[in-house]
């Protein structure tokens, strides 16, 4: 099977070579939503940046290392945005970003859809995540997309507070030349 996939990313990845992208802030998002009191909430980041290095061809050669702005945070409340600037929640003063590197890229078993290792860290914490996502030509670069959940507690955010251990990242990404 693994021959099979392998012959696959070729034919579904093999015009994209190698190439260094930037993440656009405009036009991307970095969206979650969290269960609060039961009820799902969410809210966005903004102040993109990073260095996107894709290789369809050899995925080994690819990398994503990005970074948002913690302070961007975006519930629609400013006020529950400022709770969370704080330090039991996101620390912006002292970690003013959350950043992604990825450590590995690889096609997954779905046409079309490649699987992305890499070390998420928020505040002081460092985790390992992976999940899968999709490449799309978008203007002069590609449209990155992919979805996973982590546990704010491995993270040590949020503290004791009601609010689910679990949430959803919604990624949308912008990469240009």
């Amino acid at each position: 099977m693994k021959q099979v996939i392998l012959l696959l990313v070729p034919v579904v990845f093999g015009n994209w070579v190698w190439a260094q992208y930037k993440p656009v802030d405009k036009g991307s998002s970095v969206q979650f939503t969290i269960k609060n009191f039961g009820i799902n909430t969410g809210g966005s980041f903004s102040g993109l940046q990073g260095e996107i290095n894709f290789d369809g061809r050899d995925l080994s050669k690819s990398s994503i290392q990005v970074s948002i702005d913690a302070a961007s945070i975006n519930t629609d409340n400013e006020t529950r945005d400022d709770h969370l600037r704080q330090e039991t929640y996101f620390d912006v003063k002292d970690y003013p970003r959350i950043s992604f590197v990825s450590t590995k890229i690889a096609p997954s078993n779905k046409e079309g859809v490649l699987y992305i290792v890499g070390n998420l860290r928020i505040k002081n914490q460092t985790r390992e995540i992976s999940f899968p996502f999709t490449v799309s030509p978008e203007g002069n670069g590609y449209l990155f997309k992919g979805t996973f959940t982590i546990n704010r507690k491995d993270f040590a955010v949020g503290g004791t507070s009601i609010i689910s251990n679990n949430l959803e990242v919604q990624l949308s990404i912008v990469a240009t030349k």
